[in-house]
């Protein structure tokens, strides 16, 4: 397989993770606020995504895959609010541990990983095709 096939199938796996890098923290951002349906339950807890480099033996390049996705074991948030229908006994509420600048971080670094591996498809397509057209041309 040519370098720029290589190249391809390298960013094309690299779009596929930033994609489900993009997913999980859009979940986490839309579950920042779930609190339990039970009185005293947990709410919400933060998702994680880990990666792993993969190495391709048809293509000789190292792929990026999704290697685990898991929850975050940090501590739940707790406020006093006795009137909440997930309030203990005492009157607090456990929110998620979602943290809405970490995670708009995360996806501001995960959008820029797209862009970056797009940016890489761009030019290996622009490369392929310059090389059929000296081909066509000679």
């Amino acid at each position: 397989m040519d370098a720029l096939s290589t190249a391809l199938k390298v960013a094309g796996s690299g779009l596929t993770a930033q994609s489900e890098r993009m997913r999980i923290v859009s979940e986490n951002l839309a579950n920042a606020q779930s609190t339990s349906d039970i009185p005293g339950g947990d709410p919400y807890r933060r998702k994680t995504i880990s990666f792993s480099a993969e190495l391709d033996k048809a293509s000789g390049g190292s792929m990026v895959e999704v290697s685990a996705i898991s929850r975050d074991p940090g501590d739940f948030t707790i406020d006093y609010d006795p009137g909440h229908e997930a309030a203990d006994e005492a009157g607090y509420v456990k929110r998620p541990n979602v943290n809405m600048l970490v995670e708009m971080s995360d996806m501001r670094e995960a959008n820029r990983g797209y862009e970056a591996n797009l940016q890489v498809i761009k030019q290996a397509r622009e490369l392929i095709s310059m090389t059929i057209d000296l081909l066509r041309s000679s």
